[in-house]
């Protein structure tokens, strides 16, 4: 069965093996809230990279019982995230965090060339599965936080990544709509001939185990109402699972209208490395850091 809520993920994932999280630079509440919520679920297995005392501090002001972590101890963000990534790389853990570091150094130690987690030709992504109260299922979509401007090769990956993301969901043939102002062919705008080549690549079987249309507007893409009114004949508009933005613009403010304004819940992860990466920002609540973890283990080959 398809997962319709991020939290059905637990339970799916309580009949398996617990996989190993790497937290890096694991010492504020947000981040360690997150990882202890997993830890009781039990779904996984916890390092936390970080300052000892640091750490300690914050379980004992949550309630957190400090034991149910190994802890690496490291005061330096840039040299804990490294480590966490070496963790990777020795195979002593599944799947990376982000705790306190900032992103872009997040980013820096995943995408080193000697000692990272960037497999050759490579391409990383950011993939957000997004439960909005007013749609019927869960929202894979990509990307709003690494590409700005993703090429005709980078959209091809984008779409073949929220696609595994939705597999990994339970989704058996995802429904992939192809993001533009228009649902009509328009030569002079970029995006919609990128949406129209992604879709025929598909029907050529290039793109495999989905259904992928484009152009389609955001209304047709998500809404049955539009789809008669415009009278669009397409497999996937109206009951979309996926969305292929343009640009990293038009994905960003969508996701953030979903969350800030819709009352959205997310789970978010960088893609194409050697492992999942939890990326979510420093701000976001420990709810959605713990659905990360759990997408994370989802993914995790």
């Amino acid at each position: 069965m398809p997962i319709t809520k991020l939290e059905q993920m637990f339970e799916i994932l309580k009949s398996k093996p617990k996989k190993r999280l790497v937290a890096a630079y694991a010492v504020d509440a947000h981040t360690i809230e997150a990882v202890n919520a997993a830890v009781e679920l039990g779904i996984i297995e916890a390092t936390l990279v970080g300052t000892r005392a640091e750490i300690e501090k914050v379980c004992k002001s949550e309630g957190i019982d400090v034991n149910k972590f190994r802890i690496v101890e490291e005061s330096d963000e840039m040299k804990a995230t490294m480590k966490a990534v070496s963790l990777i790389n020795e195979g002593k853990a599944d799947f990376i965090m982000k705790g306190l570091v900032s992103s872009d150094k997040y980013m820096r130690a995943i995408l080193n060339k000697e000692q990272g987690l960037l497999p050759p030709k490579a391409i990383l992504s950011h993939v957000t599965v997004i439960e909005v109260p007013t749609y019927h299922k869960l929202i894979t979509v990509g990307d709003v936080a690494i590409i700005p401007a993703p090429d005709l090769s980078q959209k091809v990956a984008i779409t073949n990544y929220v696609i595994n993301t939705a597999h990994a969901l339970g989704i058996e043939k995802p429904k992939v709509a192809m993001i533009a102002a228009t649902e009509q062919m328009s030569v002079g705008m970029p995006a919609v001939v990128d949406a129209a080549i992604i879709s025929k690549m598909c029907d050529r079987g290039q793109i495999k185990n989905a259904l992928v249309d484009g152009p389609l507007a955001l209304d047709v893409a998500l809404d049955e109402e539009s789809v008669k009114i415009k009278k669009l004949v397409s497999s996937v508009a109206g009951d979309a699972d996926c969305l292929v933005f343009p640009n990293i613009e038009s994905g960003n403010v969508f996701f953030k209208t979903c969350t800030k304004l819709a009352g959205g819940e997310l789970a978010a992860l960088v893609v194409g490395a050697k492992c999942p990466a939890v990326l979510t920002s420093r701000g976001d609540s420990a709810k959605t850091k713990t659905y990360s973890i759990a997408l994370a283990c989802m993914m995790v080959k």
